[in-house]
């Protein structure tokens, strides 16, 4: 769980979505609201998904050596 947290990608997708949350909250409700949210989904889970491929890469190589 660890790795998640610590991690660049998904800490950059967190503030991301946090920004959404705060313009959702204050902003106009409009179309572009839609967008960000998308945005900030797949956002989070391209860092998810790198977080998880990066740990199953680095086990593959445990297990070679």
């Amino acid at each position: 769980m660890r790795k998640f947290f610590f991690n660049g990608a998904v800490i950059s997708a967190a503030v991301g979505l946090w920004s959404t949350i705060q313009s959702s909250r204050s902003g106009p409700r409009d179309w572009r609201i839609v967008l960000m949210w998308i945005n900030a989904g797949i956002a989070l889970a391209i860092a998810v998904g790198t977080v998880v491929q990066e740990s199953k890469e680095a086990e593959i190589s445990e297990k070679s050596r």
